[in-house]
């Protein structure tokens, strides 16, 4: 008996190339990156800086990709599919630095969002000393928006007094916004500050207690995949902050270590409610 196959047409769904290092934990780099796009709506496509040592107490050791072998992986995809924004995570090294430079130079149009990833949660490095002056050299004049914590922002603007001065130094530098993250923070709130918009915009919640491994990735990545879906910088920095802040109401103890966020906890079904119809939460934001 013949049997006759529909073919449908192809869906177009927004990209997001993730360029970050490799976590065998799961919870940070590419994992991360990974299920935050996802949770955007959004095909996550990557193309791998480094392999590290890790777990969630802290990083042992990492092994950097090839600089060419990274170009490779990411022209390769930015040639193939619509990629609608970049985020770039852990680089590690300069020669990195220099190749992600070299792809973003002859994509100039697609939307960029760095995490200036240069430790770990736990504290150990996971880049070399001279990574933070080439990133803003090379990578800051081509990012839209650049989220540090406030750990990489002393390093980035060490000459700054406090959290707002050394927002409004790194807004200087080139990129179109710096989100500037105040976890690290001694408070009962957590403040984070948009630079790039008159007057900088606080977002502040509630502190929730414990320690995460990941969280940055998370957020950089939803911030992303909220550019790609075609929502304007500021619009989806407020909700990359929403969607971080339920992911780690719902983190886990999966480890001994830091807590992991739950990035896919609106597929949760939790007594008969399902979370996707749900919004990702309350803040008060200033």
């Amino acid at each position: 008996m013949e049997t006759t196959q529909t073919m449908t047409e192809p869906t177009e769904v927004p990209v997001v190339l993730a360029i970050a290092g490799h976590d065998p934990s799961g919870g940070a780099g590419i994992h991360a990156d990974i299920e935050a796009i996802v949770s955007q709506g959004v095909h996550p496509a990557t193309a791998i800086t480094a392999l590290t040592v890790q777990d969630t107490v802290d990083v042992q050791r990492f092994v950097p990709t090839e600089p060419k072998l990274l170009i490779e992986q990411a022209l390769i995809v930015l040639r193939d599919m619509p990629v609608g924004a970049i985020k770039i995570g852990m680089l590690g090294t300069v020669e990195l630095v220099e190749a992600v430079a070299t792809i973003l130079s002859r994509y100039p149009d697609i939307p960029v969002v760095l995490d200036p990833v240069l430790v770990a949660g736990g504290g150990g490095s996971l880049a070399e000393n001279a990574v933070a002056a080439a990133i803003v050299e090379h990578l800051f004049p081509r990012a839209t928006i650049v989220t540090p914590n406030s750990h990489e922002a002393r390093v980035l603007a060490p000459d700054a007094a406090d959290l707002q001065e050394r927002g409004t130094v790194l807004a200087s530098l080139g990129s179109e916004y710096v989100l500037v993250k105040g976890g690290d923070e001694p408070g009962d709130k957590v403040e984070n500050w948009l630079f790039g918009v008159e007057p900088p915009r606080r977002f502040v919640y509630e502190r929730l207690s414990g320690a995460y491994h990941g969280s940055g990735c998370t957020l950089s990545s939803a911030i992303a995949g909220l550019i790609a879906q075609g929502s304007e910088p500021v619009n989806a920095v407020h909700e990359g902050l929403e969607y971080t802040h339920q992911t780690l109401m719902h983190a886990a103890a999966i480890g001994r270590g830091q807590l992991i966020p739950h990035r896919l906890f609106w597929a949760d079904d939790e007594n008969g409610t399902d979370m996707s119809d749900e919004p990702p939460g309350s803040s008060r934001v200033h």
